[in-house]
This record gives C-alpha cells, sequence and structure tokens, in this order.
C-alpha cells in the first residue's frame, strides 16, 4: 500500500491521526480536536487526552494531520463505511 497522503487518505487506516472537526451539521461538534483512537462504520472517536466524543462522519467536514505534518480536509460522506471494507476496496 503507498504511504498515506491527500489523494489516498480514504483508503487508509484513520486511527491514530490527528484530527478536527472543521464542519458539521451539529455544530456541537465543529472544533472537537484530538486523536482518532477508534473507528465505525459511521463514527470516528476522537480523543483529546482527557474525553473521547464520537463524532458523526457523514455530516462532518475533518481536517486531518498526516505523518508528513501536512493536513487534509475530508468531506466524511466520502470515508463511511467499516474501516476494514474502506481500505480493502481503495
Amino acid at each position: 500500500m503507498n504511504p498515506i497522503a491527500l489523494h489516498n487518505l480514504a483508503r487508509h487506516e484513520l486511527i491514530g491521526l490527528q484530527v478536527s472537526v472543521v464542519q458539521s451539521s451539529h455544530k456541537g461538534y465543529v472544533g472537537v480536536r484530538g486523536k482518532v483512537v477508534n473507528e465505525t462504520k459511521s463514527m470516528l472517536l476522537i480523543s483529546d487526552g482527557v474525553k473521547t466524543r464520537m463524532v458523526p462522519k457523514e455530516f462532518s467536514l475533518f481536517c486531518f494531520t498526516l505523518p508528513d505534518n501536512s493536513t487534509a480536509e475530508v468531506e466524511g460522506s466520502t470515508i463511511v463505511d467499516r474501516p476494514v471494507e474502506r481500505i480493502r476496496n481503495g
């Protein structure tokens, strides 16, 4: 598999990446930031080290920090799928 980059982010493992919620249909999620500690088909679990929040993927815009410290904005609707299926089908 190719190294994680903007063009292939949706086909990679997201757990461990730093992320912030840029936009969401629920304003309470905007500004949530931390590390992705788990994900389900429809949610990202984001921990700031104190609290873990479940943020729905489908109606949110995320900004991920990649291993090379670049950032990538991703529409959550493009990553809605079980992680194993998203990675396998990518």
